[in-house]
């Protein structure tokens, strides 16, 4: 048996997306999720997305991490998931769908995927650093000069400390650019190494941006490409949050089960 399927990209970030609307891909075979995603052995990707019909929904998003395990919301991977169903004729402009930390609505204005992301409520602040979930649960640390840091150990150092070994967090490094500009550089939990990208990421960045006076919209660089997040703010709780940048088909392709 072979499996069908289409490579996309959102800023570097890539996944293996399946259309799954008749349920045929085996959702529960970890082993095979981890070799599509290997990027020796297989077709290579950050994490595998299943595209599913559901009832109340245009489409559901099933996201699995690179290491075979079901992941939790993937904010690049969702304005894939969204380019993906226009492509299948799922939806035309506009998308309601669900995802592992629920309801979202997304809109295709040309090039771009204009992402809702859900209200975040509180942000732990640990020592000069910040601990909050944008869907995922996101470590932020500004730092002075983030090309120059090795994002790997210095990722894998916290990700692993005493406190989030046990279930792991993302982390995030930032530099602030200009007023409100920023370079963000993410070591992932999941795929255990630095992504080209991480959306929801970048949103918690910015969201401590906002913490720290700055006012969006707020522009980030990372090292796939642009993004932009915009929200409205009151204290420490955020609304109306959405991630916006590009999502695009790479190739198409069959692979073995």
């Amino acid at each position: 048996m072979a499996v069908s399927f289409f490579k996309y990209q959102g800023t570097g970030n890539d996944f293996v997306m399946v259309d799954n609307r008749k349920h045929s891909f085996p959702a529960d075979d970890v082993q095979l999720v981890k070799n599509l995603c290997d990027r020796r052995m297989g077709v290579g990707a950050d994490g595998l997305i299943l595209l599913q019909d559901h009832s109340a929904y245009d489409f559901e998003m099933v996201y699995y991490n690179a290491d075979g395990r079901v992941g939790s919301m993937c904010g690049n991977g969702a304005r894939c998931a969204v380019r993906f169903a226009r492509h299948l004729g799922v939806i035309e402009d506009v998308a309601c769908f669900l995802a592992a930390d629920g309801e979202h609505q997304a809109s295709v204005e040309r090039d771009l995927i204009h992402l809702k992301m859900n209200d975040v409520n509180g942000v732990e602040q640990i020592g000069e650093d910040y601990y909050l979930n944008t869907g995922s649960p996101h470590y932020v640390r500004f730092v002075d000069d983030v090309q120059a840091l090795d994002v790997f150990k210095e990722g894998q150092a916290i990700r692993y400390n005493e406190r989030f070994a046990k279930v792991g967090t993302n982390v995030n490094f930032v530099q602030q650019l200009s007023e409100n500009e920023f370079f963000v550089r993410t070591y992932e939990r999941g795929v255990e190494d630095e992504t080209l990208s991480c959306g929801t990421g970048v949103t918690a960045c910015a969201l401590v941006a906002g913490l720290r006076d700055i006012k969006g919209p707020i522009k980030i660089k990372t090292l796939g490409g642009d993004l932009e997040v915009r929200f409205k703010q009151e204290g420490d709780s955020f609304r109306h949050i959405y991630l916006i940048g590009p999502a695009k088909q790479v190739f198409t392709g069959v692979a073995p089960l």
